[in-house]
């Protein structure tokens, strides 16, 4: 039986809990200021063989390490000064920088897919704590059956992968509701391999450079959330809506009604007043309640490009993209 503990009412017990838990090799549901994440000790093949079977995920998709602080981060990663830059501009925050592994890294390939690079993030929050009193970096995708809708609340972690799982820490409602923004420097250029919760204008000011965007057609996988679906709901997805079906579920943006929206399964707006932080942070929450209601499908109406709306846009298009 799944046991639920509130990072914010019972913290000590939390921390107690999860670092006993993650030391037997079992993956712990963690908040963070992203999404949870399903963490596991990324040192421990069996601990990071049993994220990918929790979540039926490619075992040639890497998985992000999460790391207490830079010192730790250092410890496993081999940093320019490009992407030192970043990170000590933006870490604890929501950017995860890929980088050449460090030989002696003690990170099991498993959890970075082979590759000769690894995906680094430091969170905030407990999440932040708990890497600290646990004193190793942890795997922690999405907390999510791979390819469905990415959980932002306890709930939806609970709701999935509950049989699955021995603890699942709540936190709350995530603060930015978006995965993080990943990054790569190569040759001085830094490219974006998945838009985020890191506004891209924002690394360019900090890099006080351009970030190059990807040719996503049969691009390598060099990075968590680069596989064409992603983020699916179980109903189908119809984006750049002007007008509802009956029957479907319309998620729409900026206060803007469509014709049809009465004969809505349900009606739900990311953000009436137009803010696109605030569109991120209900994103995946509104998916999920727009896929229990029942719809046939899930209309979703136009949000700006601008800003946060790069990666709202990049999830929407990878949740309508064909299925396997």
């Amino acid at each position: 039986m799944t046991r639920i503990v509130d990072t914010r009412v019972e913290p000590e017990l939390a921390l107690e809990l999860a670092t006993e838990t993650l030391a037997r090799g079992e993956p712990v549901a963690i908040p963070t200021e992203t999404v949870y994440g399903l963490a596991a000790d990324a040192t421990n093949p069996e601990a990071v063989g049993r994220i990918y079977e929790m979540k039926g995920r490619p075992r040639f998709n890497p998985l992000i390490c999460h790391m207490a602080d830079l010192a730790m981060a250092e410890r496993h990663a081999i940093f320019d000064p490009l992407s030192r830059r970043l990170a000590e501009a933006v870490w604890p925050g929501p950017l995860t920088l890929v980088l050449p592994v460090r030989p002696d890294s003690s990170i099991h390939p498993l959890a970075r897919a082979g590759l000769d690079t690894v995906g680094i993030r430091v969170p905030t929050g407990f999440a932040s704590r708990l890497l600290a009193a646990y004193g190793r970096p942890l795997a922690a995708p999405s907390a999510n059956t791979s390819g469905r809708i990415s959980p932002t609340a306890a709930a939806h972690v609970a709701a999935d992968l509950g049989g699955k799982l021995e603890l699942v820490l709540d936190g709350g409602a995530a603060g930015i509701g978006l995965e993080s923004t990943i990054l790569k420097v190569e040759d001085g250029e830094i490219r974006m391999l998945r838009p985020g919760g890191l506004d891209i204008a924002d690394a360019e000011r900090i890099a006080g450079q351009k970030v190059l965007r990807p040719e996503t057609a049969g691009a390598a996988i060099e990075a968590p959330g680069m596989l064409a679906s992603h983020y699916a709901p179980r109903a189908g997805v119809r984006l750049m809506a002007k007008d509802v079906r009956p029957g479907e579920a319309l998620i729409r943006f900026g206060g803007k009604p469509l014709p049809g929206e009465e004969q809505a399964a349900i009606v739900l707006d990311l953000s009436p007043s137009g803010n696109l932080r605030e569109a991120a942070a209900n994103l995946f929450g509104y998916m999920q309640k727009a896929d229990a209601s029942g719809a046939t499908a899930i209309a979703f109406a136009p949000v700006p490009m601008d800003g946060l709306g790069e990666a709202i846009n990049d999830r929407l298009q990878r949740a309508a993209a064909p299925r396997e």
